[in-house]
């Protein structure tokens, strides 16, 4: 269709029975005329995912034996995927019936586009906003921060501008661009690799887009707790890993100054002074891991044609 190039909507299951559900239920209530929807089971109990495929068999279903993280599970759906532009969704977004006609009626305006996002809103809250574009990854902090975050939603960001990182949530990216750039980075297996992914995008000449004409809201709480120290382990380790990454130079050694001497301690007091010695553990752990593994891996550089199999034999 000429005004309406395909879409292919990935989206990752893990034993997220209900919540799978009830996003393709508003897949199958989208007014846009052109797309695909592929699911990436991750690992999950079969009989769950089995249970899915028979209630929604126009999904295409991708079954992994293993966990592959989220840049992983996504890999593998762009691998099959056959739309002009990919689209990542978490399973934990509603979406409006027509949210996907102005994000890609503005995407294919913009030249030299490497990524766009939505407009993002919790579903908590008074009308809140969790994303309406970001702020770059500051060489020293390791970190950046989501423009609107938590301001009420009155219409300000409703609009389209050039930003610096695209938010995994909801992530639209030309087939062409994966066809240039590569697949998403899969050594961070959790958190930071759709920033790193953008970096890699902006290295090349491509532009990083929010597209605040469209919407989605998404489930995650206003108020996230701190988790587990799993979540804690790899946002550490993942944080250093991107700077390693991305920053060289003097960049990088006063990244790493700011890391040791002052982000480090911080961190480690906070979590001790509250006993929370599990996390205070799993701090050190991606801390080490973090500055001394290596920065690159087998999937870097792939293509989407890389079958799951390849990508398996690689690693």
């Amino acid at each position: 269709m000429r005004n309406f190039p395909k879409v292919s909507i990935i989206t990752v299951n893990y034993n997220q029975e209900l919540m799978t559900r009830e996003f393709l239920d508003y897949i199958r209530g989208l007014t846009y005329p052109n797309l695909e929807t592929i699911v990436v089971d991750n690992g999950s109990d079969p009989k769950l995912s089995n249970s899915i495929k028979v209630d929604y068999p126009e999904i295409i279903f991708l079954n992994s034996d293993e966990n592959l993280g989220f840049a992983g599970g996504n890999n593998l759906g762009i691998s099959k995927a056959s739309g002009e532009f990919i689209l990542l969704l978490n399973n934990d977004t509603v979406l409006k019936p027509g949210f996907l006609e102005p994000l890609i009626n503005n995407a294919t305006s913009i030249a030299n586009l490497g990524m766009a996002t939505p407009k993002i809103k919790f579903q908590e809250g008074d009308n809140l906003i969790q994303y309406a574009g970001a702020t770059a990854i500051h060489p020293l902090t390791g970190r950046g921060r989501s423009i609107g975050h938590l301001e009420k939603d009155e219409g300000q960001y409703d609009t389209i501008y050039e930003t610096n990182l695209a938010h995994g949530c909801a992530l639209l990216i030309p087939k062409k661009v994966v066809d240039d750039i590569g697949l998403m980075p899969e050594i961070f297996f959790l958190y930071y690799e759709e920033h790193d992914w953008c970096e890699k995008a902006k290295r090349k000449g491509y532009k990083i887009f929010y597209i605040g004409l469209s919407e989605v809201t998404h489930k995650e709480s206003v108020t996230v707790g701190k988790g587990n120290p799993l979540k804690t382990y790899y946002l550490t380790r993942n944080r250093l890993l991107f700077m390693r990454r991305n920053n060289h130079g003097w960049r990088w050694i006063f990244g790493a100054s700011f890391f040791l001497f002052i982000a480090l301690p911080k961190n480690l007091i906070q979590e001790l002074s509250k006993f929370e010695f599990k996390h205070a553990n799993a701090i050190v752990k991606g801390a080490v891991k973090g500055l001394f593994m290596k920065k690159t891996h087998p999937t870097d550089h792939l293509k989407p044609e890389t079958t799951n199999n390849q990508l398996i034999k690689q690693l």
